[in-house]
């Protein structure tokens, strides 16, 4: 049965509505696709009027956005939670969370069966999609600068070359999935240790670190981690139009089932 009206003035409540409204939308892109999936069949799926979407997000794509951004939360609050203490952690537990979200790999991908005039247009900025590697690049080349001064990674590259390895790997492996020879393509669960393996061997140092060393790379993939998962909370905070607080409380997952 259809629910009317305005979207509730209670920031949960509002929070609630906002995350099944977005269920739905993520069930029907990923079914149909983007071009396929309009508004009526969101609000369909959702339990809402028509009308009521666009009081959340006054486009379809602002819609998209705000899932792609509930995405980046989900997937940094289980990165954090798995605690890595080093590069080739956090970057196998960043490529696994990417790998569990679709929506996100075909935007990484350029699917365009997933995301249709999106990926044609070239539309996708909207969505965030320069942040999905690895949070904003100040920050990730700040980590990286914390790691290099306690010999985690090996001397050469400089900053923005290390990042276009680490794209470089990310994308290789996302990209040749399913052009291999029968037999040749790894296994789905292999993909993030081999991404992460795989940078950890082109800009790590491949040297054991003393305590103090150590201590400073897990510290600061720690606050890396808090950094990227604050930013993408304000953001999402303001795709859903409810207070930052509350998104802190309850983070992407908010009231959801």
């Amino acid at each position: 049965m259809v629910r009317t009206g305005r979207p509730p003035q209670d920031p949960a409540s509002r929070l609630e509505r906002a995350h099944r409204i977005l269920d739905a939308a993520a069930e029907l892109i990923l079914r149909w696709g983007y071009d396929k999936t309009t508004i009526d069949d969101v609000a369909r799926g959702a339990g809402v009027a028509k009308g009521t979407i666009y009081l959340h997000w006054k486009t379809r794509e602002a819609l998209f956005s705000a899932l792609l951004r509930r995405d980046r939360v989900d997937m940094l609050q289980e990165v954090a939670a798995a605690a890595p203490t080093t590069l080739r952690e956090l970057v196998r537990e960043l490529a696994a969370g990417l790998l569990r979200r679709p929506l996100m790999t075909a935007l990484m991908t350029g699917d365009s069966e997933v995301l249709g005039k999106l990926v044609r247009q070239k539309r996708l900025g909207a969505a965030d999609a320069p942040e999905l590697l690895a949070g904003q690049l100040a920050a990730f080349e700040d980590y990286l600068a914390v790691l290099g001064r306690h010999g985690a990674l090996r001397p050469g590259p400089a900053p923005g070359e290390r990042i276009s390895v680490l794209s470089a790997v990310l994308f290789g492996f996302l990209m040749t999935r399913g052009m291999l020879p029968p037999g040749s393509e790894p296994a789905e669960e292999r993909l993030p240790g081999l991404i992460a393996e795989t940078v950890d061997l082109a800009i790590g140092s491949g040297t054991p670190l003393d305590d103090e060393g150590a201590r400073a790379v897990r510290e600061a993939t720690a606050g890396y981690l808090a950094g990227m998962r604050d930013i993408a909370l304000t953001k999402l905070a303001a795709s859903l139009d409810v207070p930052l607080e509350i998104m802190a409380l309850t983070g992407a997952a908010g009231s959801r089932a």
